[in-house]
């Protein structure tokens, strides 16, 4: 794939993790504040204690990365894309501990248990945790002050939510959430956790690479004028399926395959291309109004392997002013990949990511070393606790998730919607309740008769 911008229990004394916090720094801006962090001085104050929630492949790098341990992505023979420790790994930072595991199935739960064994996190046995309340048992641990977010995005919204309440640091993996009433719960949250001075940071990775940071900055700086229209793509090739075996419930299936229902990833627009429209509200300074001319559907992926989910998306966003954007995403294989975002303004276009090329006068490039972001976005956040200033992105990733959700909307309906519109839905997508056995696969939204509500 070409990938020419992606970048390659309450409150505690300072002995233990944070000193009396000030007022909480809101906003995803929060994050372009702070300095970059060197490993040694994450060294000072011991003490991080995490406790995991979804012990799949990203949860897994996700603890990977807050403890400094290189990483390897692989696709085991069952399907799963899941993150190895890499040959050779060791931990980087040794003041943090990893307490307690929660997963919906065991052995998923026993792969990542295996290799944070191999760096020498010993995850007690008694602290791992299985099933649908598995989260509750690992959110009772007082000694856990960082919760790592990694389940699938139906469930983030109420974790967070429930991690907030138990006064708890957030680290959690992007979308927030599948639908609007889950966006508005992952708002409350952020809203909550600045009142009890925790912090909140996201997935959103892009926002903690140095290389971003210095672009945009240089953008709302006034580098290229006034933005007159942008666009940004994740085109790629198909993600990993899971064929169901013999003695899976739907439900089950469905938690595992989980890219493929909408009730459970968002489709790949919200699950995926959250990263470019999160870098374009960035840019913008704001979110999109409405989304117009929307396009989508199901070409190649068609099997019921495949759930419910689209392959492809366009859709046109209009931001206050008049800026226009436009959107593509695609997970279809052999065709031309490309992921990136690009802004034009009256004097000049950019990246967003490296580069900027005024109308007149030269051109400026990013050039210092890139530094990995996916470690850099548990620093900031572990320092921004220190420092008495946490992080709290909830807002940022809930108004970007929403304007995927937005843009969903549009293409499964055919329809223009406005963010006032989505703004009012009270669907929920999902059971209402929890449990193994029978759960019918919802029809693929057909534009013209599917209906927004």
């Amino acid at each position: 794939m070409t990938t020419p911008n992606q970048p390659t229990n309450q409150q505690l004394s300072r002995r233990n993790f944070i000193q009396g916090s000030s007022v909480a720094v809101a906003g995803a801006l929060a994050a372009m504040q702070v300095p970059r962090v060197h490993a040694a001085s994450l060294e000072k104050d011991p003490g991080v204690k995490i406790g995991l929630i979804g012990c799949g492949g990203r949860g897994t790098g996700a603890v990977l990365n807050a403890v400094g341990a290189a990483v390897k992505s692989i696709y085991p023979q069952e399907g799963y894309h899941t993150e190895d420790v890499a040959e050779g790994a060791t931990v980087k930072h040794t003041n943090i501990q990893v307490l307690a595991l929660a997963d919906m199935f065991e052995d998923r739960l026993a792969i990542c248990h295996g290799n944070l064994a191999r760096l020498g996190l010993n995850v007690p046995k008694n602290q791992c945790f299985i099933g649908f309340d598995a989260y509750q048992k690992l959110l009772a641990n007082p000694e856990i002050n960082y919760v790592i977010l990694a389940t699938p995005p139906h469930f983030r919204p109420v974790h967070l939510k429930a991690a907030i309440e138990a006064g708890k640091n957030v680290f959690m993996e992007k979308p927030a959430a599948v639908d609007v009433p889950g966006v508005k719960m992952v708002m409350e949250a952020g809203q909550l956790a600045a009142e009890k001075k925790l912090g909140i940071a996201a997935g959103t990775q892009r926002r903690h690479s140095p290389n971003y940071r210095e672009t945009v900055r240089r953008l709302h700086d006034g580098a290229i004028g006034d933005i007159v229209y942008a666009k940004c793509y994740w085109n790629g090739g198909q993600i990993w399926v899971v064929d169901r075996m013999s003695g899976w419930s739907d439900m089950e299936w469905q938690l595992r395959n989980w890219n493929y229902f909408t009730w459970l990833s968002g489709d790949h627009i919200v699950e995926q291309h959250v990263h470019n429209l999160d870098i374009m509200n960035w840019v913008i300074g704001t979110h999109p109004i409405k989304a117009v001319a929307a396009l989508g559907g199901r070409q190649s992926r068609r099997g019921k392997r495949h759930g419910y989910v689209f392959d492809h998306f366009a859709v046109e966003y209009e931001y206050p002013n008049g800026v226009t954007m436009f959107s593509q995403c695609r997970q279809i294989n052999r065709c031309n990949d490309i992921v990136g975002e690009l802004v034009v303004g009256t004097k000049g276009r950019s990246n967003c990511a490296s580069l900027i090329e005024p109308n007149t006068g030269d051109k400026w490039r990013y050039r210092a070393k890139p530094v990995d972001a996916y470690e850099q976005e548990h620093e900031n956040l572990i320092a921004s606790i220190r420092s008495g200033h946490p992080i709290n992105e909830a807002q940022s990733l809930a108004e970007s998730t929403l304007t995927a959700i937005l843009g969903r909307e549009a293409a499964y309906t055919g329809q223009e919607i406005t963010w006032d519109q989505t703004m009012q839905s009270s669907t929920r997508l999902g059971p209402q309740d929890y449990e193994f056995g029978s759960y019918e696969i919802p029809a693929v939204p057909r534009p013209g008769t599917y209906r927004f509500s």
